[in-house]
């Protein structure tokens, strides 16, 4: 499998580099929508204002919203072909079709709270949201539908956030996501520019970030580090969202110190 940077924009895990649909029509159209979308495209650019340029902070921007989109849906791929129950559309009464819709728009619109202020970003993020998604919804959906619809996106953004417990699998799987953007440089944990700390070293030694079928559980999450350090960004970072997120047993994360001069303290790491 080629680095993320070069797959970002696939919605499967078993053939990254095609170009083609995710199975489900109405998923389709409404990533069409979302794609050709002023507001939401414009969110995505001004989000990143308050993050990057004025705080100093890592990417929350369209390329964030990208690549979690992406493996937010393949994690629901993996999870769906090993048969885990997705109980947010199903208990609201909505079509299976749904859920991964729900998952769609809660990964397009879970940081956009940014424009508010980055810290709890999350909060502002609810409110903003609502109103996009009471433009968005319409066009795809009747009215309880929307509302329900709704509900279930608005939970799943408000869960990404660490102190929230998800009650979905769906939100679930967005927590998960959102810290599956790790790669070189992409850390979740902000990291000091310019600096040394275990923060910047850490954010710099995850190569690769991959999601497969596993043999325990429905998925293998696979890093590959170039040193030790990226065991401190796996363990602040990706065990700290998967806990509590409801999917700990489905979830295998194996890190890999891939260093060729081998000149490693870590070989292979289980969580």
């Amino acid at each position: 499998m080629s680095d993320a940077a070069d797959n970002d924009s696939s919605y499967r895990v078993y053939a990254p580099d095609d170009d083609h649909d995710f199975p489900d029509a109405k998923l389709n159209q409404v990533l069409e929508f979302v794609t050709d979308d002023e507001e939401i495209q414009t969110y995505l650019e001004a989000q990143n204002v308050n993050a990057v340029d004025r705080m100093r902070y890592n990417d929350h921007g369209a390329k964030h919203i990208e690549i979690v989109r992406n493996r937010a849906l393949n994690l629901y791929d993996l999870l769906k072909a090993g048969s885990v129950d997705f109980n947010g559309a199903r208990q609201q009464g909505l079509a299976e079709e749904d859920e991964s819709v729900i998952i769609a728009l809660a990964a397009t619109l879970h940081d956009i709270g940014h424009v508010v202020h980055r810290d709890e970003h999350v909060y502002y993020s609810i409110p903003l949201a609502a109103d996009v998604l009471d433009r968005v919804l319409p066009e795809f959906y009747g009215l309880a539908e929307t509302v329900r619809m709704k509900a279930e996106i608005l939970h799943a953004i408000l869960c990404h956030h660490t102190p929230e417990t998800p009650l979905t699998t769906e939100a679930g799987v967005i927590r998960v996501a959102d810290a599956l953007d790790m790669e070189s440089g992409r850390s979740r944990i902000p990291y000091e520019h310019g600096g040394r700390g275990i923060n910047t070293l850490s954010s710099q030694a995850i190569r690769r970030v991959t999601l497969q079928p596993g043999e325990s559980s429905p998925v293998l999450v696979e890093i590959a580090m170039t040193n030790a350090a990226g065991v401190y960004q796996v363990d602040n970072l990706l065990k700290a969202k998967l806990k509590g997120s409801g999917l700990e047993d489905e979830i295998r994360i194996v890190a890999l110190n891939t260093n060729e001069n081998h000149e490693q303290l870590v070989e292979r790491i289980e969580l």
